[in-house]
């Protein structure tokens, strides 16, 4: 991924999607370097890509900046097999980050504890935003 691809992404999400991305990098990272032999700041292109997917996924839930973990979540977006891989990576990552990143681990421990609403709210997605912006 090119710097210029790196710097439109994150300019993409912010506030709490984009720590949720930092986090599932993160978590990713870990596992890739422990699993694929891939260098620190480096992934192979099967983690790249989940990372790439997560990145869509977060900016158009439907739940937007305040979305709770999507582990509890009613609607399954993820592919199932991006689902599964992020499954894997986060049982084996998970542990791992209050060591290696205490404070992103302890906000995803928190976060997953929130409640979905009762009802899906209509266009707080990031991708809906953006576009009303235009």
């Amino acid at each position: 991924m090119s710097r210029q691809d790196k710097t439109h992404k994150k300019m993409l999400l912010t506030g709490n999607l984009a720590i949720e991305l930092k986090t599932i990098s993160a978590m990713t990272e870990l596992y890739c370097q422990a699993h694929h032999g891939s260098k620190p700041s480096q992934q192979c292109e099967e983690c790249a890509a989940l990372v790439t997917h997560a990145h869509q996924k977060l900016d158009r839930c439907v739940y937007g900046e305040h979305k709770p973990a999507c582990k509890e979540c009613p609607i399954h977006c993820y592919k199932p097999e991006r689902r599964k891989q992020a499954q894997v990576i986060m049982r084996y990552a998970g542990p791992k980050m209050l060591l290696k990143h205490p404070i992103l681990a302890i906000r995803h421990l928190i976060k997953a504890r929130n409640k979905f609403p009762d009802t899906i709210p209509d266009g707080i997605s990031n991708y809906h935003l953006r576009k009303k912006l235009k």
